[in-house]
């Protein structure tokens, strides 16, 4: 076989691997080096796995993934959530669908501080969903719309998504951040719309919150201000050239834990945070370890090139290209984790784009945005089975057609940013 009929083949054992449920990071790692002994041979496969886990490890650009996890984690852990929900239902108190509307926007401030979907889904809904049960809300609905909050953590930076597109396709971070803040605060906006629609159209969905004051309003926004300055610290820091992201990273990790210690987090709660922070971080890490020994596989057997040949065999505009990759996104979203994704994807799509002179930029924006998709849809929708776990009385089909409103929303959304690339790349 030739170079690039290993890496073919490479390449569909891998999605056969995934579709049996073996971990994504274990499947890219023995796929990727078993593939590399087929294109090189045993020697130069056994240097190359001694090397990554180090190169991985050393990299200083990934340092401040575990920074960044640690951030939100200590979010999660100190009662911020809880906060945010309270001053954002002060905020919509008096509107039907009040703390839904509530619920989604806490997902859209509570995102810019944790930068994981997952983590913001479970964390709200923790806080949120008991209350909109007892008020009476319909569990489909206030489920969906958790879920669906959730998923503005993929894009509001700082955003663990696009780190890892920037470092992977060796883009500035700032820029990257930057381009995920109007398609991130355009969700949240359309998700608060699309709320107002639906309990508009069926106002027995939801019930209307109690009425709030001015001066209640006017002191819930000014509760949310600890939560603006971390965020412009983090993005301003970043942008104006102040801090590199690792730093920008270390600083919102240490205002984030200085506000939970003030807010009454002891030892026990820092040890646990910590614990998790550690947990996560191996994972993400192992997931990139895999992701760099498949990486070697895909430039040694010239997969990137092959395929590049063949898109242009096809005479394929740029448009076409991107309702191709957007079309694969939506397919492996039906059984693939989101950073997964891209850490599998973008290396062997990133050539082919670059050469077809789409901004890489964009095209980032894109590509996680659709990767945001596939938290929500089914079979698989992580973001649905987190809100289930947490609430397992809940089934899972009625959380799924709770959804169902929110990914109309988002197909607008893309549809938006395809048509209109200023979204990501006017405050670049």
């Amino acid at each position: 076989m030739s170079s690039e009929q290993i890496g073919l083949s490479c390449l569909g054992i891998l999605l056969v691997a995934l579709i049996v449920r073996i971990p994504i990071a274990l499947a890219m790692l023995l796929v990727g080096f078993f593939g590399f002994v087929g294109v090189t041979n045993m020697d130069a496969a056994i240097a190359m796995l001694k090397s990554i886990p180090t190169e991985v490890m050393a990299n200083y650009e990934f340092s401040c993934i575990p920074m960044f996890i640690f951030m939100g984690v200590l979010a999660s852990h100190s009662g911020m959530a809880k906060q945010l929900f309270i001053a954002a239902r002060d905020i919509f108190g008096g509107w039907r669908g009040g703390m839904a509307l509530a619920a989604v926007s806490a997902c859209g401030v509570f995102s810019a501080i944790s930068g994981s979907s997952m983590a913001t889904a479970s964390t709200m809904s923790r806080v949120a969903l008991p209350e909109m049960e007892k008020a009476g809300y319909n569990p489909g609905l206030a489920a969906g719309a958790l879920a669906a909050g959730g998923t503005l953590g993929i894009m509001i930076p700082p955003s663990i998504a696009l780190l890892l597109y920037a470092i992977i396709t060796e883009q500035s971070v700032g820029d990257m951040f930057m381009a995920g803040i109007i398609p991130g605060l355009a969700g949240l906006v359309f998700y608060i719309i699309t709320i107002a629609v639906v309990v508009k159209i069926k106002p027995e969905l939801a019930a209307g919150s109690d009425p709030t004051t001015w001066k209640e309003k006017f002191q819930a926004v000014l509760g949310l201000v600890p939560f603006g300055i971390v965020f412009l610290l983090i993005i301003g820091g970043i942008y104006g050239g102040i801090f590199t992201p690792t730093e920008a990273a270390a600083v919102g990790a240490f205002i984030t834990l200085v506000y939970a210690v003030v807010q009454g987090m002891r030892s026990e709660g820092l040890i646990s945070a910590v614990k998790e922070t550690l947990a996560l971080s191996a994972v993400i890490f192992f997931m990139l370890t895999g992701a760099q020994v498949f990486g070697y596989l895909v430039s040694a057997s010239r997969l990137s090139f092959s395929i590049f040949d063949f898109v242009m065999s096809l005479h394929m505009s740029s448009f076409g290209v991107m309702a191709c990759i957007i079309l694969m996104y939506f397919v492996l979203g039906c059984f693939m984790d989101s950073i997964a994704m891209l850490l599998l994807t973008v290396p062997v799509f990133f050539p082919v784009v670059q050469s077809m002179g789409i901004d890489p930029v964009w095209f980032g924006v894109v590509s996680v945005l659709t990767v945001e998709l596939g938290l929500i849809t089914p079979p698989v929708g992580m973001n649905v089975f987190v809100i289930q776990a947490m609430a397992p009385h809940i089934a899972v089909n009625k959380i799924f057609r709770g959804v169902t409103p929110f990914i109309l929303c988002d197909f607008i959304r893309l549809g938006a940013l395809l048509a209109f690339p200023l979204m990501a790349t006017a405050l670049v």
